[in-house]
């Protein structure tokens, strides 16, 4: 079978300036095989179709919680808990697995101070590794494609320099050969407006997680649409399918 990793993020990565009310970064993968992955497109095509007459919305999490542009619509409850218990449901019932990390920013200063690195290239690492293990664990053999929001042409390139360090010199926990093994050579950026429902999908589902991370005796609906996606081990999702650092 073939598969296929999103990755998108919620936050900001900087640490320059920290948003005290949301000082967190979170960078989340998505993996679903190819077909799974066409019956998602189809649901969620036929969602936009009935919401907005048209396929060309693309489902952003910030904009729908601020009923922004074309989620204004939301203003209205009705339109709104019918919006949500649809989406939701695609949710629950589509075939694909959630890893993510999450950088707590100001922690990460003061333990590593100028020497901290960079929430981006920290948490793709741990978003591939856990990736990787989770296809060790269905003995995927084919190499999976991964596709990331492109942030610009600098920090896609810092990106895929991060990405090729990976494949060609590991990581503290997996060697290089493990990860050519698994992942496609080539990086693949794709812009917002080319309307990704799998971006999207991962969109969608890092705000969550970081509600969660930051605001862990809070209950957040969402986050438990999503709860039962992410990968989990013998002593649940900490750590195997969200890793929290520092």
């Amino acid at each position: 079978m073939q598969y296929t990793l999103f990755i998108d993020e919620s936050g900001d990565h900087s640490l320059a300036n920290i948003n005290i009310g949301f000082p967190i970064f979170v960078l989340l993968g998505m993996i679903i095989e190819d077909e799974d992955y066409k019956k998602l497109c189809d649901q969620i095509n036929k969602f936009k179709l009935r919401y907005f007459k048209s396929t060309h919305v693309i489902l952003h999490n910030r904009d729908i919680r601020k009923c922004e542009g074309p989620f204004a619509i939301l203003f209205d409850l009705k339109i709104k808990e019918n919006f949500y218990n649809d989406l939701n449901s695609i949710i629950s019932n589509s075939n694909f697995s959630l890893v993510a990390s999450a950088i707590l920013k100001q922690k990460h200063i003061e333990k590593y101070g100028k020497l901290a690195d960079d929430p981006y290239e920290i948490s793709i690492t741990f978003v591939m590794e856990r990736i990787l293990f989770e296809l060790d664990s269905r003995k995927v053999h084919n190499k999976t494609n991964v596709i990331i929001e492109s942030r610009g042409k600098k920090e896609d390139q810092t990106l895929a320099h991060r990405y090729n360090e990976l494949l060609y010199k590991g990581s503290s926990q997996v060697r290089s050969d493990r990860f050519i093994a698994k992942y496609n050579q080539e990086l693949l950026f794709k812009q917002k407006r080319e309307n990704d429902i799998g971006l999207q999908m991962a969109d969608l589902c890092a705000y969550p997680v970081a509600r969660h991370v930051l605001y862990p005796k809070e209950p957040y609906p969402t986050f438990e649409v999503i709860k039962e996606k992410i990968r989990r081990g013998e002593k649940g999702i900490e750590g195997y399918g969200i890793k929290t650092f520092p």
